[in-house]
């Protein structure tokens, strides 16, 4: 088949071109368009995962040869969760040639950060099954670079060192409590509150995913506890 200009585009972006042009396509489809003769990217997204698992495992296993498991599980979920790959996702565009339905596409589904993290996996699985492993590895490498880069040598995120610290001080898990909610359905405002079970609390708002607002909430928290605020 003979990709458009925008999936070339992308492909250019992307860094990588497809002997198989339909691997990314398929890479690209959400459930929401997918029908019997167009198959959806989870399975592709499933492959992917585990592309960028190996991959980031093995750059951080070379990159610090005296780092400890303990010091290098963290640094390695801070690279594969689904915020880094959606906005991986994002410094590409790849939103704007995700195939989706008309429902998902009116509610946002393009700057949906789940939808962008499951098509940036699929996409890295295409990728592999494209043309193999170090393809695959190399783009992975150019496009996660700036991150690797910058990694902290602790980048746990805000909720598991805020649990920690709850543990640590013999307290069980903080909670998370969505105090409203505004704006558009495609484009959500969250207002949460982080709890301790000792009556300390932070807030937090702004648009995004839940998870990312609970997050700012339990950052909003720790600097609490540590004197910064």
């Amino acid at each position: 088949m003979t990709p458009g200009a925008d999936i070339r585009a992308f492909m250019a972006r992307l860094g990588h071109d497809f002997a198989r042009p339909e691997l990314l396509i398929r890479a690209l489809t959400h459930g929401s368009i997918a029908s019997a003769t167009r198959p959806d990217n989870q399975r592709l997204e499933f492959l992917g995962d585990r592309v960028l698992g190996l991959v980031m495992a093995e750059a951080l296993f070379s990159a610090d040869l005296a780092a400890s498991e303990g010091q290098l599980a963290p640094r390695y979920n801070a690279l594969v969760r689904g915020e880094t790959c959606a906005g991986v996702a994002r410094q590409i565009g790849l939103g704007e040639v995700l195939k989706l339905g008309r429902s998902e596409m009116m509610s946002g589904g393009r700057r949906k950060e789940a939808l962008l993290a499951d098509a940036m996996e699929a996409v890295l699985a295409a990728i592999y099954l494209d043309a193999g492993f170090e393809a695959a590895r190399q783009v992975v490498m150019r496009l996660w670079a700036d991150r690797l880069a910058s990694l902290e040598d602790d980048p746990r995120d805000a909720k598991t060192a805020l649990q920690e610290w709850a543990q640590a001080n013999g307290m069980p898990p903080p909670v998370y409590e969505q105090t409203a909610r505004g704006g558009p359905d495609h484009a959500p405002i969250f207002h949460i509150t982080a709890r301790l079970a000792d009556g300390r609390t932070a807030e937090a708002s702004g648009a995004g995913t839940k998870r990312s607002i609970e997050q700012a909430a339990a950052q909003a928290l720790l600097d609490r506890l540590e004197g910064r605020q």
